[in-house]
């Protein structure tokens, strides 16, 4: 008897030792996810700049989790302006601090992103954002930049506007201005929409749609509007969002270009980079077959890379279109780049970067490759000065010459 009890005894405190070992197992698990959930925002924020990486511009549709390929901007049709005059990375301004040349009744400050290159604005208050550099905008011109969420669902939307502002030292007026285009990005939350809101001539419209971005908390949203006198066009990554014939006035001036967010994030940020605002039409067909040359820059690589951008696509169609409706047309694809790093390692990769939109001119668009040839100058031959955002971003491009 009593060894059946000592038994009994020795069961039930194995019984206990179990379930305290099983608990302590749990909260070890539990923590683990916890810290990696945490290491991975705190990496997002503050992580090491990448130079081996770029900004993948999107997620493919299908697994948003991965980076685009050039196959899902198959119907993106954007072409960047010719002339690029207002290229912002931050790279000119501190980290911490707030970037000199931009207006707000805010805050915000430069932060670097683990993996992908440059400075990047973070964004989590409300209030107004203005490049306070942009005081002029023609009837025709193009303007991205890309936008991160990192906690899509716990923060306001995004508005962007383009208006004719007042006073640029009061950009809490771009709502009142009679001439204004403004939308939003969707944060990707079940229902949520992206907004398009104008003001025409006094009367205002506006209309939704239910496209959502910011799926994961990793990847931007490559963002373009291409306004074209009262016509104005709006993508979100591959997709066209809104394409309004008569979207502005005929005499509408814009001098501004405002980022509004509405309220506070709930442990969650914007962060914007890589700003591009180009002007003049691309005429394609004009410039290679009557002036024997087609100068763009909207074929864009990875950083340090010959890796294209999905981006691109719209602008290596326009190159496939004038090939294939001129069967006769032989090309060389020449490749150059801005003055950072070695002009050994800048003409190699000039080099490597004309080879690879050959190469996608055959592959993706069937252009028989025995009509084209590629070359590199690497930084020899500079278009724009080096010692700015905007002078190298315009030495970095790709020239397609007649032969």
């Amino acid at each position: 008897m009593k060894k059946t009890i000592l038994l009994l005894m020795l069961l039930i405190q194995a019984y206990f030792l179990q379930a305290q070992l099983l608990k302590k197992i749990k909260e070890k698990v539990d923590n683990k996810v916890n810290n990696t959930a945490d290491k991975k925002v705190d990496e997002t924020v503050n992580g090491k700049k990448d130079e081996s990486t770029g900004n993948a511009g999107g997620t493919d549709s299908k697994n948003p989790a991965t980076p685009a390929s050039l196959k899902t901007y198959s119907k993106y049709d954007f072409v960047p302006g010719e002339k690029i005059i207002v290229y912002e990375d931050f790279m000119q301004d501190a980290v911490g601090d707030f970037p000199a040349k931009w207006n707000t009744n805010s805050s915000g400050e430069i932060v670097t992103i683990e993996g992908k290159p440059g400075h990047w604005l973070k964004l989590n208050k409300q209030g107004i954002f203005m490049p306070d550099f942009i005081d002029s905008l023609p009837d025709d011109y193009t303007f991205e930049y890309d936008l991160l969420c990192d906690n899509p669902g716990k923060i306001w939307s995004w508005y962007t506007s383009i208006v004719n502002l007042a006073d640029h030292n009061r950009p809490e007026g771009w709502r009142t201005t009679d001439s204004r285009f403004t939308f939003t990005v969707a944060t990707g939350v079940d229902g949520s929409t992206s907004v398009l809101e104008r003001e025409k001539n006094g009367a205002s419209e506006s209309s939704t749609t239910g496209t959502k971005k910011f799926t994961n908390g990793t990847t931007p949203v490559h963002i373009a509007v291409w306004r074209q006198k009262e016509r104005v066009r709006v993508y979100f990554d591959e997709e066209k969002i809104w394409d309004i014939p008569k979207a502005l006035a005929a005499d509408a001036k814009s001098n501004a270009i405002v980022y509004w967010l509405q309220g506070p994030g709930q442990d969650a940020s914007y962060f914007l980079s890589n700003i591009r605002l180009a002007v003049g039409a691309p005429d394609t067909r004009k410039k290679i077959l009557e002036q024997n040359k087609w100068v763009t820059h909207g074929i864009l690589f990875d950083v340090n890379s010959a890796t294209i951008k999905p981006e691109s696509y719209g602008t290596l169609k326009e190159m496939a279109g004038v090939l294939k409706e001129n069967a006769d047309l032989k090309v060389k694809i020449v490749g150059h780049t801005d003055s950072d790093g070695s002009d050994a390692a800048n003409l190699e990769l000039s080099k490597k970067r004309a080879a690879a939109i050959k190469e996608s001119l055959t592959k993706d668009f069937g252009i028989d490759e025995s009509r084209m040839e590629t070359d590199g100058k690497g930084e020899s031959e500079p278009i724009d000065k080096n010692d700015t955002p905007a002078g190298k971003a315009n030495n970095r491009r790709v020239e397609f010459i007649k032969i």
